[in-house]
């Protein structure tokens, strides 16, 4: 890993001699250059002069700063910068240490590995890094890198210092105007979306990666045999994740209502199409059996509604076989909402057979 700044940091009397290295890696991404369309061939960009219109050299090129809200251009010069007063062009100085939840993530810049610079920065590299994990601290200070002074934080990762440059707290815009404004959220719909949140799970960053990235080397490699890329089939792309937590949400809103339906028209959550034979097996199931014919008219009556709901007792339907109903979609069935009340009725009342 090559080197991009060396400086050190300074910890109070302790100077720790430090190399930067840069902890991410873009070229990885997506990126397209321009062409022109009649014949394939790069487009190039030249340094053309505004005024005489002639291409400039790069070493006729210079730097100049245009103060906001003006048109003039000053010219600067590096020997101008060289003699601005800046004592963090070579050493990160530590202003304090905060909690890392202090720290607002829209200030996050760039990140860089730091390592020790030097055998002598062995040992308060180590300290510092010990420091940071026991006491749950990240360090704030300040950075000249690249021609400009930043704002940086350290913290520990990974056995090493990792230090993100930070936006000044001037150059994080306002949310005024952005947020929607007299929305009441209800106590059931926020338990709907905890229950989401914790459905979901943990994250595998070992199963992240840029789909994107591979259906473009895809149609590059088609391109270049002379084929035609195939679209991409996308008719089933949501699928099981839906199914799942679709299950996990009817399950939560009934944990939430302590199992009533009698507010089944608060929340819902909608079926997927094209389940149709999966519900009718689980609701054969679930349904319960009429006594001598071998479960054959408990499956008839959970399928037809035609006997009055008269297979079985109360007491087995309002537990798991409930839950089992509602958990395989029976809400897409057709049925009103107003049909809900009978059929809460049939199941908790005995059989007359």
């Amino acid at each position: 890993m090559r080197s991009i700044w060396n400086g050190s940091i300074s910890f109070g009397l302790v100077t720790i001699p430090v190399k930067t290295y840069s902890a991410t890696d873009r070229t990885s991404s997506v990126s397209f250059v321009r062409i022109h369309e009649k014949d394939g061939a790069p487009i190039q960009y030249r340094k053309v002069c505004e005024l005489d219109g002639r291409e400039v050299p790069n070493e006729e090129v210079g730097k100049g700063y245009q103060p906001p809200g003006d048109d003039a251009v000053v010219p600067i010069t590096d020997e101008d910068l060289s003699r601005l007063p800046m004592p963090t062009a070579k050493t990160l100085s530590i202003l304090s240490f905060v909690d890392p939840g202090e720290i607002d993530p829209l200030q996050l810049d760039k990140a860089y590995y730091l390592g020790p610079n030097g055998a002598s920065a062995t040992k308060p590299y180590a300290l510092l890094r010990e420091a940071l994990e026991h006491h749950a601290k990240v360090a704030i200070g300040k950075v000249a890198m690249r021609g400009r002074e930043t704002l940086a934080m350290l913290r520990a990762h990974d056995g090493a210092l990792l230090m993100h440059t930070l936006l000044w707290p001037d150059q994080i815009r306002s949310a005024d105007g952005v947020a929607p404004e007299a929305v009441t959220v209800r106590e059931n719909e926020m338990k709907l979306a905890e229950t989401l949140m914790d459905a979901l799970g943990e994250l595998d960053p070992a199963e992240l990666h840029d789909d994107y990235r591979e259906a473009v080397e895809e149609l590059v490699a088609a391109k270049r045999e002379g084929g035609t890329p195939a679209a991409p089939d996308t008719s089933a792309a949501p699928g099981a994740q839906v199914i799942d937590l679709t299950a996990a949400l009817e399950r939560s809103v009934r944990a939430v209502r302590g199992g009533g339906r009698e507010d089944a028209g608060d929340a819902s959550v909608t079926p997927l199409r094209g389940r149709g034979p999966t519900r009718e097996k689980a609701a054969a199931k679930t349904a319960p059996r009429a006594k001598g014919d071998g479960g054959r008219a408990g499956r008839t009556s959970a399928a037809k509604k035609a006997d009055g709901g008269t297979a079985g007792g109360g007491k087995r339907t309002t537990g798991k076989a409930t839950t089992a109903k509602t958990a395989t979609g029976r809400s897409a069935s057709g049925k009103t909402a107003a049909e809900k009340p009978s059929r809460a009725k049939r199941t908790t009342k005995p059989s007359a057979s």
